[in-house]
């Protein structure tokens, strides 16, 4: 549809009526011989001379004002409105940080049909799944062993995220467990993103013992930057060392960023969470909306430039066009 940028200056139409109303008829001043006998001479060859201006040109008078009211329309601004562009942008921005350590070997896991896998097989079947329903969110991937590292910024390619997930090995980052490295390494990754909802997704089956922050320490700095970290543990409490997972530090890390801790023993219960875990961070998209105008002024305008274009040209041929005329009848 169009419309009208500046209708307000359509209050200008009445202005040359007004000014023919009320305002006298211009009248120039020239150098002229008086003749004491014209109005005879007038009467003897029966034609009465011409009132200057306008007033009595109907023609001319009506040009003046069709022009006028395109240089109105014109000055009015119209613009055709088009269709609405919508864009969809991501409101949450997701952190995975997986442990690849060497405990995520352990093979007490089952796959769809039932098969023995590894911590590690389980977790990528589980996570492919949970990427493909967060198909308008940011997701970052970060693996961590002795260190922390990014495997993937975050972005909306989600293919080639799957494809560094599966791309990733058991005991790339070394042996041990970091996880106060991994948050702080998601924090340092979260700082680059412009969205408010920032959310980390933690995932280890062990105990952290090489890292150079304690996890409490990265805890409390999301808590203060608004980061919330929902902790995952898969491993045996039970078990010694770097297996034994510290159940209740993962809780303590999650309570205290706003987060949910979960305990996934099995690959049902992984399923769980992270169902679950689609529900505590639901799927947001903001609509940007955008309506393109395309400016319509110039059409008004060079109709007004082309009849007064014509009004002129035929000025200046009429003469010519006269004398042609009577050459003929001669």
């Amino acid at each position: 549809m169009w419309q009208l940028d500046y209708p307000w200056l359509l209050l200008l139409l009445p202005l040359p009526w007004l000014g023919y109303r009320y305002l006298p008829a211009y009248r120039e001043a020239r150098s002229a011989v008086r003749v004491p006998f014209f109005a005879a001479m007038s009467r003897a060859v029966g034609q009465a001379p011409s009132a200057p201006g306008s007033r009595h040109n109907p023609w001319q008078l009506l040009l003046n004002l069709l022009v006028w009211a395109l240089l109105s329309v014109a000055v009015a601004r119209p613009v055709f409105v088009e269709k609405p562009i919508e864009r969809q942008q991501p409101v949450r921005d997701l952190m995975l940080a997986i442990d690849i350590s060497q405990s995520m070997e352990t093979t007490d896991f089952t796959d769809a049909n039932g098969q023995k896998i590894n911590r590690l097989a389980a977790v990528k079947e589980v996570v492919h799944g949970f990427i493909d329903k967060r198909k308008e969110d940011r997701l970052g991937l970060i693996v961590f062993g002795s260190g922390a590292y990014p495997q993937a910024p975050l972005t909306l390619d989600h293919p080639s995220l799957s494809l560094l997930l599966d791309d990733t090995g058991i005991g790339m980052a070394g042996p041990n467990t970091a996880i106060g490295d991994a948050i702080g390494l998601s924090l340092k990754l979260l700082d680059q993103a412009h969205e408010q909802e920032k959310v980390v997704i933690l995932l280890t089956d062990g105990n952290d013992t090489s890292s150079a922050i304690t996890p409490d320490h990265a805890a409390a700095m999301a808590a203060t930057k608004g980061v919330v970290i929902h902790s995952i543990g898969i491993g045996d409490p039970s078990a010694e060392g770097e297996a034994k997972v510290n159940l209740q530090g993962l809780q303590h890390i999650a309570e205290a960023t706003g987060g949910q801790f979960f305990r996934a023993e099995d690959r049902t219960a992984l399923d769980q969470v992270y169902t679950t875990l689609d529900k505590l961070t639901p799927h947001q998209v903001k609509t940007l909306s955008h309506q393109p105008k395309r400016d319509l002024f110039g059409w008004p305008l060079g109709a007004a430039i082309g009849l007064l274009a014509l009004y002129h040209l035929g000025a200046l041929l009429r003469p010519r066009l006269s004398i042609a005329r009577q050459r003929q009848e001669v």
